[in-house]
């Protein structure tokens, strides 16, 4: 696992063994901020990384010179790893939450312009991300939800659904109001 753009670029994470992770691969990780980079101003704008586990895209979004993010996960191991790499490379756009996503997801007022999950693959309430988040307003306008999930499960049942892109037995999910 590494990082792949910008000021942190060729960084390679080394995330405690025992961690209950799935980080995203490189590769679906480089074809997704090719997707992004293409669509929004990374400088300008706010990421809310759910199910954040090493931090791996969050990094990869302070790297790349996004100035708000905002990171959670449940598992201490996970918060506390990101932590110690926020403070180790000065990434003071990072803000770590140890909090459940859906409990977080309840209480949360403010508006990103992107959200990205990666829920456990096996997560029975993995088809109920796209409601939460997009029930409560959490989305700015012009902003997408993307949920990384396994490619033989389809998550198209919710009319701000924008499509589908697998890379190998991942795919991400795009939600919004503007095509990509």
């Amino acid at each position: 696992m590494r990082i792949i753009g910008g000021r942190l670029k060729g960084l390679r994470l080394n995330p405690p063994a025992k961690l209950p992770v799935r980080p995203t691969t490189d590769l679906a990780k480089e074809a997704l901020f090719n997707i992004l980079y293409n669509q929004f101003d990374f400088e300008s704008i706010r990421v809310l990384d759910l199910f954040s586990g090493t931090g791996n895209i969050s990094l990869e979004f302070a790297s790349r010179g996004v100035n708000e993010i905002c990171s959670v996960d449940r598992d201490f191991g996970c918060t506390h790893y990101l932590k110690s790499l926020v403070k180790q490379y000065d990434l003071s756009a990072i803000k770590v939450i140890k909090s459940d996503v859906f409990k977080f997801l309840e209480m949360e007022i403010d508006k990103y312009d992107l959200i990205f999950a990666d829920p456990p693959y096996d997560m029975p309430q993995i088809n109920q991300i796209a409601s939460k988040v997009i029930d409560r307003n959490l989305l700015s306008p012009g902003g997408y939800l993307i949920i990384e999930h396994p490619s033989m499960k389809k998550l198209d049942n919710h009319p701000l659904f924008i499509e589908q892109r697998k890379y190998g037995s991942s795919s991400f999910s795009f939600y919004g109001q503007k095509p990509l």
